[in-house]
């Protein structure tokens, strides 16, 4: 076994889609992994992502996110992130606290800042101060306005998520999500659910970064025109002072249902001018974990087939029955563990709100049954195909678009299968103080398959399913105006 800097190398491919040869590390010592891609691309990029799954909705991860940059040993300034963004050549600068993840991506064209800034970021999730201060200025604490007047609760994080669960459909993908998946981390709101995030403790903080803020718990990413073997001496200086140990952050599958669930909540709308009160609809399979790039491909497809354009028969159902007023749902989500697909509607009656599940469920029943026309499935394909070679990523950087598309599957130890754009709505203005949401999740062992033979014919879609229980055995969730 050849050790370059205290690197082990596992695997090396040429990638010819992407320009790259990339090459999978493992660091000896600790056992980071990393994933170097080799390129003319003189837009470099890099990021170190750590799993993190969240205990609770305290948001404690979200707010980790944001103590790091508050303060680290080698750069004490209260808003380093800030002065970066003042006076550094970066094309991208941020931090992402996702579901399962927290990734710190970076980004410049200019060989001295990419170096500056990769050291500014490892010194701050490494090494970051962590003070009270800092946990209460990110995360939360009281405020009292005056003399008499009752505490408040204040803090960056905290106002960030009363803002962000003010959308409707941020809060009903949050009790989608409890509801299909409750036996998992995914049941919980990792940016912090205002009403938990009073709950979370400086101890606790401290704790969680402790925890999973580790390079055994570690992947990082470089990719672009600088020096290869630099990567690994840069990484190793900031590696070599740790020792392996094992870190408790694997990520559990949800156990299947044995029928599908419905349940309702409720959410706060603005008054409209006395409006009728309006609804959201939205059921939601849980497909499963994608081992196989085959089939993670055929999901994307398929997903195009049933609502990627105005004239795919899910969407043009839902658009034309006219029981709402715009669709709902993100479509395919396959960044995650299990993959998970939603559609419905919004602004619905209350009337039409128990007829949109059967409707999604007679147009699936019907292109099951009598199958898709070819065309459409050989113009998903050449979409597909398009955008994957076209890989137009706009201002984004290339480099970390890769990246995003790489490490859910490397997180999971399953083969990479890249990120499909998720379908999402604007959000609605038009519902009343009497606003009613419904979000419907089904995980009742449904899968589709799209025979593709070598020549890209195809057979009719087909429905398998395990056990298919009655349409009425599906549960509401109510989601109502508070």
């Amino acid at each position: 076994m050849t050790i370059t800097h205290g690197f082990e190398l596992l695997r090396e491919h040429d990638l010819a889609e992407a320009d790259s040869t990339a090459r999978l590390y493992r660091h000896v010592r600790t056992g980071a992994e990393l994933l170097s891609l080799i390129n003319d691309d003189e837009n470099k990029a890099f990021g170190i992502v750590f799993r993190t799954p969240p205990p609770d909705s305290t948001g404690v991860a979200h707010i980790l996110e944001h103590s790091v940059f508050c303060g680290s040993r080698k750069y004490p300034l209260k808003k380093p992130l800030i002065e970066l963004a003042r006076g550094s050549l970066a094309t991208f600068l941020n931090a992402i606290t996702s579901p399962d993840r927290t990734s710190y991506p970076v980004a410049s064209q200019n060989l001295q800042d990419f170096y500056n800034l990769i050291d500014v970021y490892l010194d701050a999730v490494f090494y970051p101060v962590l003070s009270r201060d800092t946990f209460e200025q990110e995360g939360w604490h009281y405020e009292v306005e005056e003399r008499d007047a009752p505490f408040l609760y204040n803090g960056v994080v905290f106002n960030e998520m009363k803002g962000a669960f003010s959308s409707p459909e941020i809060v009903l993908d949050s009790w989608s999500a409890k509801l299909l998946t409750p036996d998992t981390v995914y049941s919980h709101d990792s940016g912090g659910d205002p009403k938990s995030i009073p709950d979370l403790t400086y101890a606790a903080l401290k704790d969680f970064h402790r925890r999973y803020y580790h390079p055994s718990n570690a992947r990082v990413f470089f990719y672009g025109d600088d020096d290869p073997a630099e990567r690994l001496r840069l990484l190793d200086g900031w590696l070599a002072p740790f020792d392996r140990v094992a870190v408790e952050s694997a990520i559990v599958l949800q156990p299947r249902f044995v029928e599908p669930r419905r349940s309702q909540h409720t959410y706060v709308a603005p008054a409209d001018n006395g409006a009728p009160a309006k609804s959201f609809v939205q059921a939601n399979w849980l497909l499963g974990e994608i081992d196989v790039a085959e089939t993670y491909i055929g999901l994307i497809i398929l997903e195009n087939v049933l609502a990627g354009t105005p004239a795919s028969p899910l969407y043009r159902a839902l658009i034309d029955s006219r029981l709402g007023e715009a669709w709902a749902g993100s479509g395919l989500t396959v960044e995650f563990r299990q993959a998970v697909f939603s559609a419905g509607l919004r602004g619905v009656d209350a009337a039409n709100v128990d007829k949109v599940e059967p409707l999604i469920l007679d147009v699936l029943g019907a292109l099951a049954a009598e199958g898709i026309d070819r065309s459409m499935v050989e113009a998903s394909v050449n979409t597909i195909e398009f955008r994957r070679r076209e890989n137009n990523t706009g201002s984004f950087p290339r480099g970390l678009q890769l990246m995003r598309r790489a490490v859910g599957a490397w997180l999971y130890a399953i083969p990479s299968r890249g990120s499909p754009s998720p379908r999402r709505s604007p959000p609605s203005r038009r519902a009343s103080p009497q606003a009613n949401a419904i979000s419907k999740a089904s995980s009742s062992n449904i899968s589709w398959r799209i025979p593709i033979a070598p020549r890209l014919s195809c057979d009719r879609i087909r429905s398998r399913r395990r056990a298919r229980p009655p349409r009425n055995a599906a549960g509401s969730m109510p989601f109502a105006p508070a």
